[in-house]
Parts: structure tokens; sequence; C-alpha cells
């Protein structure tokens, strides 16, 4: 997919959720492993010092704005892009898709809490997901290669991973070619947020996180101008 926006110096593809639904369903059907990114504003305020990274992140299959104001940053305008972003249409079609064709699916996560939500609004709202096993992925004391052997003995064919960056770019380009799975889905921390009141924390740091994030842009901006 040519038709790409940069910010922060990451390559992010400008397409609407049915575009984006088609190339992950393509994924599902192919090997090896397929690369699904949603770069959040956290993500791109904590790899702005990770040149390499963000590299790596603009080589990977499909990389979606996770907040529409990443779009609007890059000048984007169009009112129904901004609408999908915002409400998340791409993933709640992606997740539907996986509960209608009973597809296997496999979840990362940072803390025993945050899988058992994630877990719970999957079985409520996608009950037809395969959930075959669920692993906490911890910055401080990675397990590679344990975690690499008990998602590839699940045999499933999506990796939902709910981590914080870096840390999920990090983890899947580093095993990304001895993952046997069709498609890896880096939905961000706390992907399920708006849908589940629980998650509810952290709003003011979000607030100040956008705002700084805002300011940056604007900074960059008057440097290139």
């Amino acid at each position: 997919m040519d038709n790409r926006i940069n910010v922060l110096d990451i390559e992010i593809d400008n397409c609407m959720a049915k575009e984006a639904m088609k190339e992950s369903i393509e994924c599902l059907e192919s090997e090896p492993v397929s690369i699904v990114e949603f770069v959040t504003i956290n993500a791109l305020m904590q790899m702005d010092d990770m040149p390499e990274l963000k590299e790596k992140v603009g080589e990977f299959d499909l990389v979606l704005a996770g907040d529409k104001m990443i779009l609007e940053a890059a000048g984007v305008t169009d009112r129904k892009y901004l609408q999908e972003t915002d409400k998340r249409v791409f993933l709640k079609m992606f997740l539907r898709y996986l509960h209608k064709n009973h597809r296997r699916v496999y979840l990362l996560v940072e803390s025993e809490e945050e899988g058992q939500q994630a877990y719970n609004f999957l079985q409520h709202s996608y009950s037809g997901l395969q959930i075959i096993g669920m692993a906490k992925v911890s910055a401080q004391d990675r397990a590679d290669d344990m975690l690499v052997n008990a998602i590839n003995g699940g045999e499933v064919d999506c990796i939902l991973s709910e981590l914080s960056s870096p840390l999920q770019e990090d983890f899947i380009v580093k095993n990304r070619c001895l993952l046997d799975a069709r498609i890896w889905m880096g939905m961000g921390k706390n992907a399920f947020a708006t849908e589940n009141p629980k998650f509810g924390q952290g709003r003011m740091a979000q607030f100040l996180l956008r705002h700084i994030f805002k300011r940056e842009m604007e900074k960059r901006k008057r440097i290139e101008s």
C-alpha cells in the first residue's frame, strides 16, 4: 500500500476500515505471520528517539492510526475517516470476523487484571472467538522463547497484543520469524478502554500526553516551515 502519511517519522497507512479489513483477511489466508499495528499517541512519543525501531515499524504489513488526533496532526480532514478511527471501526470489524469464523486467538497482556478484563470483554462481545491462551509479557523480565513456544503450541490464527510501546513493537520485531500464526494484531495498551468503563484509569495522564503530542507536532511544523 503506497498511500501513507508520516507522523513523527513513522509511516502510517492512510486507508479506510473496509480497505484495512480486506488486507487483513488476505493476511489471515497467507503465511508467514503478517503484522497489523495500531500506532497510538503514546507509541509515537515513546519511540520518538528510537529511529531503528521506527524504521522497523514502517516495514509492518499494515500500520494504522489508533487515534484520530494523529490523523488531524497529519492534515487529514476526511470526516468519515476520522470518525472510523475514533470509533475504531476496523478493529470491531476484525474482531467480528474472527468471532463469526471461530478463529483461534492468543492474548498478550501486561497484567493479570488487564488480561481478565480483556478476556471477559471478548467472551461477552465476541463469544465465537476461540481464546486458546493468554500470557503476561513483562518488559523487565522477558521470556520470549517460552512465549513463542506457548503461542506456536496453540496453533493460533491471530495474536491479539495489548502491550504498551515500545514493548509491543520490540517483541514482534524480534520474534516475527519465529511465530507460527497468520496475523499479529498490535492493538496497544488498554485497547478496549472505551468499550469497558473499568478501563477508565489514567485519563489525566492521557490528556497530558495528548497535549504534549500536540505541542510537539506544532513545534516540528514551525521548524519545517
